[in-house]
């Protein structure tokens, strides 16, 4: 099932029109494909999407998880601190008013990849967990990636960017955990633990 399968079946189960979902489908289209997303766009996604098929039967509320997955970035801008407030509160803004979906979830949900904590709904640490996956790629992926990043804080200069972007992946070794479900940390941690230092080595 490709990408717009997966958000056309979502939307018409949650009780979307037709006109509304082909209408949504265009805009998280365009969002994602704005030429200044390198990282954030469609591909993430889609990367998210296959991670969440493959816990979906760990998840109690599957379709407010996958809305917020499609939703989490459609705002970004590098210059900005708020993107995942206003991503959710557009989330929110585009529902029904009679649509089948817990909206306070999708609200903190959202919000909740801002700063990837722990949160006492676990259905959000598996959405925290799959956003940040991508941490713990093979080295040459994970080089990508940070390659991608980088071009989006394209105007900022490295002076201002490097300790920047240090400062940040610093936060995660700081934490006792980068990822919040028992199943990641098995399988990801040690990995994502050695390709943050690795950059942060190449930053200093």
């Amino acid at each position: 099932m490709n990408l717009k399968e997966n958000y056309t079946e979502l939307l018409s189960n949650i009780g979307f029109s037709g006109n509304d979902i082909q209408k949504n489908w265009l805009g998280l289209q365009k969002a994602y494909s704005h030429k200044s997303r390198h990282y954030h766009n469609l591909t993430h996604i889609k990367d998210m999407i296959e991670c969440f098929e493959m816990y979906s039967d760990q998840i109690k509320s599957p379709n407010e998880i996958l809305f917020s997955i499609f939703y989490h970035d459609y705002i970004y801008k590098s210059s900005k601190k708020d993107n995942e407030l206003k991503s959710a509160e557009f989330a929110l803004s585009i529902l029904p008013e009679n649509i089948q979906l817990d909206k306070t979830l999708v609200f903190d949900a959202i919000c909740a990849t801002q700063l990837h904590q722990y949160n006492s709904n676990e259905d959000i640490n598996w959405l925290i967990d799959f956003d940040l996956k991508i941490l713990a790629r093979d080295w040459e992926d994970y080089k990508a990636y940070f390659e991608q990043i980088r071009k989006e804080y394209r105007i900022y200069p490295d002076f201002l960017y490097k300790p920047g972007r240090a400062k940040a992946l610093k936060h995660f070794l700081e934490n006792e955990f980068i990822f919040q479900t028992d199943e990641f940390r098995k399988l990801y941690e040690e990995k994502a633990r050695t390709n943050i230092e690795k950059e942060i080595l190449l930053l200093t």
